[in-house]
């Protein structure tokens, strides 16, 4: 498929699930998720989605809960995107540590010491 379509088919999900996610969040002070990347495959039947949770002592559990409701955010993200994609990949969650790597790194550095 045309690179450029897959792109934009990546960002339109990657921006749509970050809102479901903005508001849903509302309700949980002290919580905060980001969409770092959404990835789709070729044939658009599966969506790896990344994310970024804050605290990260609550993102093991906030991820399983995710993971359950994935139905339900797959439910919702359709009825946002239903025109503009014929075929709704399914998704699956993950979590990206590459916040959580920087600081351990800059840590083993010394780099943060202030």
């Amino acid at each position: 498929m045309d690179n450029t379509r897959m792109s934009r088919i990546n960002r339109l999900i990657q921006k749509e699930v970050s809102d479901l996610f903005r508001i849903q969040t509302q309700s949980i002070p002290g919580t905060l998720i980001t969409v770092t990347s959404v990835t789709v495959s070729p044939d658009l039947s599966i969506a790896r989605v990344r994310l970024s949770i804050f605290p990260s002592e609550k993102a093991e559990e906030l991820l399983e809960s995710i993971r359950s409701s994935a139905k339900t955010i797959r439910y919702d993200l359709g009825l946002r995107v239903g025109k503009q994609l014929r075929k709704l990949p399914e998704l699956t969650f993950f979590i990206d540590d590459s916040l959580d790597y920087l600081e351990r790194i800059d840590s083993l550095l010394g780099l943060n010491d202030k």
